[in-house]
């Protein structure tokens, strides 16, 4: 078996390599932009079971961030500790080569954690997918011709890429039962299930918490080398403690370190996730007006109509959430975040007021601030995010 590292720099090498000597087409593996832990775990785990099935096509995994981003990610960096790979050995959006070098026709896409491709590599790539493995709503827009095409409700996309993996990785370790072989099964096995512990919290959060998580975490754990020292509470631990210490980082790489965003129509909506509570945000900017003031700074770096913090932490052991919505750039998008509060807020996610209404504003012409306590903690971005989007369809005046 190769190493993770061995096959990473492979990539790099098929990747780096000048076009007249680069063969073509070149096959990626990407995870979606906010390229959280599920993400990034998910493509590095893909594209190797990938390149080692026939026809042994080899898939280059692309982490969907620049380079100068992972290091808001230590989560990331641990896991992959565990697999014997550094930041240095993992490919970037900024060892891409230029569209004019790279063009479309040829290259290929695999999409995981997401089934629409977006940012600047949508633009440029979006009508090369070939194929899908995620866990979001289906948005309609991928090709039902895509192989495969596995769209699934789950807690971590891990879970769905591990299944799909699975016959292949049998394969290999009964190929091959060195000892070298047996470790490279371990540091896979750790890659698999940092993310799917992380999406879970541990296999406990019984709202995200699928079969597809369970069966996972068993084959994955089964691949683990007798004596490796491995202790699934401790791992779990330890990763989920560095993704949610977020004390050193500016507001600005808060709100980039998990982001998401989309047009519809005429208004852009943006989405941060943090694993920390508004109280928290808001000492840390020593005050309400602050954090208010660091907001905007970002909405408007991200020319956003609409923008959204959505935070999860525990809170006495007790897992809360909340969510603030700031509709920021005319009475279109603030009638359209008002009938979201309305229609969705009550039954759907059970919004209550946070605190005494200091982070709330509306200046009765283009701008209107609210921010909740989420009773209904089933709901995370994967669900409140389409609630959003459909509530800005047809909005024309921003």
């Amino acid at each position: 078996m190769k190493t993770l590292q061995a096959f990473l720099a492979t990539a790099r090498a098929a990747l780096t390599a000048p076009p007249s000597k680069r063969s073509a087409p070149l096959h990626f593996v990407v995870g979606n932009e906010s390229a959280d832990l599920d993400s990034l775990c998910s493509t590095l785990f893909l594209a190797y079971f990938r390149s080692q099935s026939p026809p042994h096509t080899l898939h280059i995994p692309l982490c969907h961030l620049p380079r100068d981003d992972l290091t808001l990610r230590p989560e990331f960096s641990a896991v992959l500790k565990h697999a014997a790979v550094t930041f240095d050995d993992v490919l970037t959006l900024t060892d891409l080569p230029g569209r004019d070098s790279l063009k479309p026709e040829d290259t290929r896409w695999f999409l995981v954690d997401h089934n629409v491709m977006a940012g600047t590599i949508g633009q440029a790539y979006g009508n090369r997918v070939v194929g899908c493995v995620d866990h979001h709503d289906d948005e309609g827009k991928l090709s039902h011709d895509a192989k495969p095409r596995v769209i699934e409700k789950c807690g971590s996309c891990m879970s769905l890429v591990v299944e799909q993996c699975r016959e292949e990785w049998d394969a290999l370790s009964k190929e091959d039962s060195s000892e070298e072989a047996l470790q490279i099964n371990t540091q896979l096995a750790y890659l698999a299930l940092g993310p799917i512990l992380i999406d879970t919290s541990n296999l406990r959060n019984k709202d995200k918490t699928t079969p597809h998580d369970e069966r996972a975490v068993a084959i994955a754990e089964s691949k683990i080398i007798t004596g490796s020292g491995y202790d699934r509470k401790e791992f779990f631990a330890n990763v989920s403690a560095l993704k949610e210490d977020i004390s050193y980082m500016s507001f600005r790489d808060i709100f980039r370190k998990d982001y998401k965003e989309w047009t519809e129509g005429q208004a852009k909506l943006g989405t941060s996730s943090v694993p920390q509570s508004f109280a928290f945000l808001v000492r840390k900017a020593e005050g309400e007006r602050a954090f208010v003031r660091e907001l905007e700074k970002w909405s408007a770096e991200k020319e956003l109509d609409v923008v959204a913090v959505l935070t999860a932490h525990k809170e006495d052991g007790k897992f809360t959430r909340e969510l603030l919505v700031w509709a920021r750039t005319g009475p279109g998008v603030v009638k359209a975040a008002k009938k979201f509060a309305e229609e969705d807020g009550t039954e759907k996610l059970g919004l209550g007021p946070w605190g005494d209404g200091g982070l709330d504003a509306e200046d009765g012409q283009g701008s209107w601030r609210r921010c909740w306590t989420q009773a209904k903690l089933e709901n995370s971005r994967k669900q409140i995010a389409p609630m959003l989007r459909d509530a800005l369809k047809g909005v024309t005046n921003t």
